[in-house]
């Protein structure tokens, strides 16, 4: 199988979670026409255009990132910014609530949420900045706290998260298709959970951020914030469907493959934690002998260099360096499904046994974290344009 082969099947999966696809096999859950829909996150435009087509009136507000972004007739589209949330994030929440608040009992919002819409809409709640807001972001990203502990931690200080929208629109009616970029689905993470009740309360966030460390470093607002909060009152349950998820597009990997007339093995668990542990997962595999084998998810890792990369760059450096240690043969492809890869132009990379060796001092540059730089010496690295979607991640595993 060559790399061309890896990257088709993960393109199969990535057209599995195809957002106006996805919205528009659901639109039969509606029990009345939408008003309104605003669309946040990765997929948001296209997501909305899967609405538009059959509910073309509806006054609609899009919030994307830059790469998705585009014009589109009787929209109006807002760009936030992303990992890191800037000035446009900040404005594109406001003009969310804003949104939201102007309904009344009449109206039907549909709010289509799609991953990365934590950063690109904000609202942190006074006294906490965007300053603050972005610094705890980035120490949070460095420390290798999954998204569930991510997520938690910002919908307590958010007007948006956590159920923030829910209290927004008053007396209208909500439902919400949610197109899922975390593992297990649950719509309170996604997000952040606009339309969700919050994870936990204050004192779990406080409890996050001791356990890794991060107290003593996040800014002082954030701090008494987390210390004086009241619990958030309960938000009224709506309508909620998930129309797209990992797990989906890792069963579509594996029917395609299956047309092929390979038996690919699945993993039966979602391919998470530390980047160290899921790289030891897939070369464990690869010690099994021949096979196709298929997994999805989302590993995190944790920062101590000042190179460049990102969370699959980085896992597959490390099953490049541990093929060529235990000798194996093997081919390995880990990406994202948005096409973007932390902050860098790659969506992931494929490697194989030579890749270690084709590397000049390649454990430099994996303990500076610059899996980037490492993987472009070696014509690894898997480029391909933003894909409008966002499930997570796919790793497919190839042993002659």
């Amino acid at each position: 199988m060559r790399p061309d082969d890896l990257c088709s099947l993960f393109l199969t999966g990535v057209q599995a979670a195809d957002p106006k696809q996805a919205v528009q096999a659901h639109l039969d859950k509606l029990t009345d026409p939408p008003t309104h829909i605003v669309s946040i996150g990765k997929a948001a435009l296209e997501m909305a255009q899967g609405v538009l087509d059959t509910f073309p009136s509806a006054q609609t507000l899009v919030v994307t990132n830059a790469e998705n972004a585009r014009d589109a007739s009787g929209v109006k589209v807002l760009v936030g910014d992303h990992p890191v949330p800037a000035e446009a994030s900040l404005t594109a929440g406001r003009a969310v609530l804003d949104f939201a608040r102007s309904l009344g009992s009449k109206d039907h919002l549909l709010a289509l949420i799609s991953g990365g819409a934590s950063a690109l809409v904000v609202a942190p709640v006074s006294p906490v900045t965007l300053a603050d807001k972005a610094a705890l972001t980035t120490a949070m990203l460095g420390a290798g706290l999954d998204i569930v502990e991510i997520n938690t931690v910002r919908q307590s200080i958010s007007e948006i998260k956590g159920g923030g929208l829910v209290r927004a629109v008053g007396q209208a009616r909500l439902t919400s298709l949610i197109l899922s970029d975390v593992m297990g689905d649950d719509p309170r993470v996604i997000a952040s959970g606009p339309t969700q009740p919050p994870l936990r309360t204050a004192l779990d966030t406080q409890k996050i951020l001791q356990r890794a460390g991060l107290w003593p470093k996040v800014p002082k607002s954030v701090q008494d914030v987390l210390l004086t909060k009241a619990e958030t009152p309960p938000v009224s349950p709506s309508p909620t469907y998930i129309v797209g998820s990992n797990r989906r597009s890792v069963l579509a990997m594996a029917q395609a493959a299956q047309r092929l007339g390979w038996t690919p093995d699945l993993y039966p668990k979602d391919l998470v934690g530390d980047v160290r542990t899921a790289a030891n997962i897939v070369l464990e595999r690869a010690a099994q002998g021949p096979g196709l084998w298929l997994a999805g998810g989302e590993t995190t890792v944790e920062v101590r260099g000042t190179g460049k990369g990102g969370r699959n760059q980085e896992l597959c450096l490390r099953v490049a360096q541990g093929l060529a240690k235990r000798g194996l043969q093997a081919s390995f492809l880990s990406a994202g499904t948005d096409g973007r890869d932390g902050p860098t132009d790659a969506a992931g990379a494929i490697v194989d046994e030579t890749t270690w060796g084709a590397i000049p001092n390649a454990a430099a540059y994996l303990a500076d974290n610059d899996s980037y730089t490492a993987l472009a010496l070696a014509d690894a690295l898997l480029k391909i344009p933003a894909t409008g979607t966002n499930v997570a991640d796919l790793q497919i595993l190839w042993v002659p």
